[in-house]
């Protein structure tokens, strides 16, 4: 049998917890890897999986962030608070398209029209922060980026250096010339 003291504990969590959701009760405290604090609403921070379960473990701490800069990290909260509202972009694989416009929805393509060092630093933060929907979207970018291009082409955009022996390339490629001819 619950004593009234109780069920008005148990009433307080649910209300809470009912506000948490609403996103009354605060902001949650994200502390990125150059040491800048960043303050954002807790809908938003749940979007990714990895600062959730760090809010349902400890609520009321501040969430270091070490992987990731202030400068990406207001990146990825763009992206989150957009994804607050609005359906995550389905992405057709493999690619239709270079053009990411054709791709998403033009909010989406214009999002991610990035340089190509900060492309590659929102992937490892949308990675690390568990963000499934910002990963796919940085990844079909990098996608549409090198599609049609040759095994050249795409050691340069990666900055790969060859180091095969020519005998040793040309053995390679006619070991996997099935790979080039399945598209």
């Amino acid at each position: 049998m619950r004593t009234a003291g109780a069920a008005h504990a148990f009433r307080s969590g649910a209300a809470v917890e009912s506000e948490r959701k609403r996103g009354s009760v605060g902001q949650v405290k994200l502390l990125c890897s150059d040491g800048e604090e960043v303050e954002i609403d807790p809908e938003v921070a749940e979007k990714s999986v990895l600062i959730k379960g760090l809010i349902d473990d400890s609520p009321d701490e501040q969430i270091p962030l070490p992987n990731v800069k202030r400068a990406i990290l207001e990146k990825v909260i763009d992206f989150c608070k957009y994804l607050k509202d609005h359906q995550a972009p389905e992405i057709e694989k493999p690619l239709k398209s270079v053009d990411m416009a054709s791709v998403v929805d033009p909010w989406y393509a214009d999002y991610i029209n990035l340089e190509q060092e900060v492309l590659f630093e929102l992937i490892m933060a949308s990675n690390y922060l568990d963000i499934k929907p910002l990963l796919e979207l940085a990844c079909a970018k990098v996608a549409s980026l090198i599609k049609n291009k040759s095994i050249q082409e795409v050691r340069k955009f990666f900055n790969i250096e060859n180091d095969f022996s020519p005998e040793e390339e040309t053995q390679i490629m006619e070991e996997n010339k099935w790979a080039e001819q399945s598209f």
